[in-house]
């Protein structure tokens, strides 16, 4: 009886993409609270609730009525503080000549000279007072601070505005859009251990504000891939007490709004590599009570089992570290006719059915997780991609 045909591959060490994946949730750019400045009623809502609006843009009518009083009272004040000022200044242009003919003591001139001196400061008071009483009646237009969407109106017409309960809406600027997600301890243990040991590499230099160079891209709520890519701008070198993980911000590019504050979203961070690594097809790995194994075709065509350990999921194949060497024939299909360990087999090269990207949705479903991460578990494509980040 001829030996059963089975599709093998020859792996070889090589640099492989890694994507590391995380749960993060989207937020305003800027995210700003609309507060009256001044107590009143009032009187008119002046935007659509949802609008987009640009940083000026009336948004409230404040009644006006005791403010513009307030103000013509201050400039009247001006007013007589400024014919003070005029009347002490010529009584001290009077009596300066009548002093240095000693008409007069010098007190009388030394007098006249405090009151003119004394009627400027109350001009500068009463000034004060008259542009703090215009900026109180320009503050009854509240203005949209920065440019972005609003929210719904705190207040509706007629409700009085005090400086305990000032909300009016909120402004939040979505372009670009802010994802906030967090790295596990463990994660950044594990990948510091690898980029030190050389078996990962990470993108760039850190910046400035703790961020590396890698590019991000986010999964929606469905599956599918937002067509912008984005920039990791921040990451937290302090254990957030909280959720005892590090805190870390990608920037994404928003311009149709279609990113939401809020959203729940996967976060893929990518650059990273695996250098001289060697991965698998996903098919290729069996469970045995032994835990993961391949079956490997020797010299001779005989099956030979390996016990394996993985490390991540890449592009639908499993990296393995330990179990195969560079040049091996790994068995990926015809495990039906060929799993007896000794059996002699005849060798076809393995043709994928579908693309690398493609399979990888599907691939984890039929795979399992590393040994030493639950993270690992191939019930979703995510779940591997986070044990490619450990």
């Amino acid at each position: 009886m001829p030996p059963p045909e089975v599709s093998v591959v020859t792996v070889k060490a090589q640099d492989h993409a890694v994507e590391l994946e995380y749960v993060g949730q989207t937020a305003g750019s800027r995210e700003t609270e609309v507060r009256a400045r001044v107590a009143g009623i009032l009187s008119k809502r002046l935007f659509e609730e949802g609008a987009t609006v640009k940083a000026g843009t009336p948004l409230f009518q404040i009644d006006p009525a005791n403010f513009q009083t307030q103000a013509a009272s201050a400039d009247a004040a001006v007013a007589v503080a400024q014919a003070k000022v005029n009347q002490t200044q010529r009584d001290q242009a009077r009596l300066a000549p009548l002093v240095a003919e000693k008409a007069i003591s010098q007190k009388e001139f030394d007098d006249a000279k405090s009151a003119a001196e004394s009627a400027a400061a109350t001009l500068k008071q009463a000034q004060a007072q008259a542009n703090e009483a215009r900026l109180n009646l320009g503050y009854t237009t509240v203005v949209a601070p920065i440019s972005g969407t609003t929210g719904t109106a705190a207040k509706s017409d007629g409700n009085l505005v005090s400086a305990s309960d000032s909300l009016l809406t909120t402004i939040v600027q979505t372009n670009p859009m802010y994802v906030n997600f967090s790295v596990s301890e463990a994660d950044l243990l594990r990948i510091t251990k690898q980029v030190g040991a050389g078996q990962l590499a990470v993108p760039g230099k850190k910046s400035a504000n703790g961020s590396l160079g890698f590019s991000v891209n986010v999964k929606l709520a469905d599956g599918s891939l937002y067509p912008l890519t984005g920039k990791l701008n921040f990451t937290g070198e302090k254990l957030n007490p909280t959720t005892g993980s590090f805190d870390a911000r990608a920037e994404i590019p928003n311009p149709d709004g279609s990113l939401r504050p809020g959203q729940f979203v996967r976060v893929v961070l990518g650059g990273a590599s695996r250098p001289n690594s060697i991965s698998v097809p996903q098919r290729a790995v069996i469970d045995s009570p032994m835990g993961k194994m391949v079956f490997v075709v020797t010299p001779d065509d005989k099956l030979a089992p390996r016990p394996v350990e993985l490390d991540g999921w890449t592009k639908g194949e499993w990296i393995v570290t330990k179990g195969v060497q560079s040049g091996d024939r790994v068995l990926v299909d015809g495990f039906i006719k060929a799993h007896t360990p000794g059996m002699t087999v005849k060798t076809v090269p393995y043709v994928p059915a579908a693309a690398p990207g493609a399979a990888a949705p599907a691939a984890p479903a039929a795979s399992a997780p590393a040994p030493d991460s639950e993270a690992n578990k191939p019930a979703a494509p995510a779940s591997s991609a986070q044990a490619a980040s450990k």
